[in-house]
């Protein structure tokens, strides 16, 4: 051995064991377990507290013994919430399916407009567009509300629809814009050489390659509906509006002292879109990565 190569040779680090390797792995895992253990109970203590409550009788549903397990464990609370809840139950799913379903299209089209159809000041209009995601409800609300009256429009359910599919526009419109902008070009191209126009080449060929985008955009529709409270309480009331009126009206009612029912009817009225998450979590999840890369 030359005298280069062993002063290479003394100069090299030495190889980690593969068992230190393996040990400093499994550490790792582990401390990334037990943070993921930790929050997951930080965010649970909540849902724990309203599941124990929502059992609990009305002298035992007391804040100094939210923690404790009810001592009488009743169904009592849930057949109270879901009588006064049903019926805006029904009215808020009639309004988040036809609003999400509406914004959704209306989106797509915008959308595809946008990213494969240019125009002279399409960035123009996609900035005013836009515009709209970042104004505050509260800033309008005054206007909407004399802007509603002044078309007559009945309160409940149909202005709400139209409410949510105005707002939604401009959400789904980029969430789309920015999907179908990875849509290989030479698609385009071709529906173009076969002579298909705009909504031909809409219908047939983008259209069927958007279902990633429809289910992110379907559940982000549907959970800002079902949650809205803002619109819900100025443009309908107790007899016509959606469930966080309904709950609302629960909460501060005649049952104000009755947090079993509260806490019965809070779970009622966040079931459908947790439901919604745990169903379509990973689609949703994938759908906003497929429009991240470009490719």
């Amino acid at each position: 051995m030359t005298a280069a190569a062993e002063q290479l040779t003394a100069h090299r680090p030495a190889a980690v064991p593969p068992t230190l390797r393996t040990g400093r792995y499994s550490m790792a895992r582990t401390l990334k377990y037990l943070a993921l253990i930790f929050f997951l109970i930080v965010v649970l203590i909540p849902v724990y507290v309203l599941l124990v409550t929502s059992f609990k009788g009305t002298g035992d549903a007391d804040p100094s013994r939210a923690w404790a397990l009810p001592q009488l464990w009743t169904l009592e609370n849930w057949q109270t919430a879901w009588t006064a809840l049903s019926p805006s139950i029904l009215r808020t799913i009639a309004v988040v399916v036809p609003s999400s379903i509406i914004s959704a299209f209306l989106g797509s089209l915008n959308g595809f407009v946008l990213a494969r159809w240019s125009f002279r000041g399409a960035d123009i209009v996609f900035t005013v567009i836009l515009f709209g995601m970042f104004i505050p409800y509260q800033a309008v609300m005054i206007p909407l509300t004399q802007l509603v009256l002044n078309l007559g429009l009945p309160s409940g359910v149909p202005t709400l629809i139209l409410l949510h599919v105005v707002y939604g526009i401009p959400i789904t419109t980029l969430i789309f814009r920015n999907y179908y902008t990875t849509v290989p070009h030479e698609l385009i191209e071709a529906g173009r050489v076969d002579g298909a126009g705009m909504l031909r080449t809409y219908w047939s060929i983008v259209l069927p390659l958007s279902i990633p985008s429809f289910v992110v955009v379907l559940i982000w529709q549907f959970t800002s509906a079902w949650n809205d409270f803002l619109f819900a309480v100025f443009f309908s009331s107790s007899q016509n509006g959606p469930v966080t009126v309904a709950l609302n009206n629960l909460a501060n009612g005649a049952l104000l002292q009755n947090y079993g029912v509260s806490m019965a009817g809070a779970l009622f009225a966040s079931l459908p879109t947790l439901i919604v998450y745990i169903i379509l979590g990973k689609y949703f999840v994938g759908g906003l990565m497929s429009g991240s890369v470009k490719g």
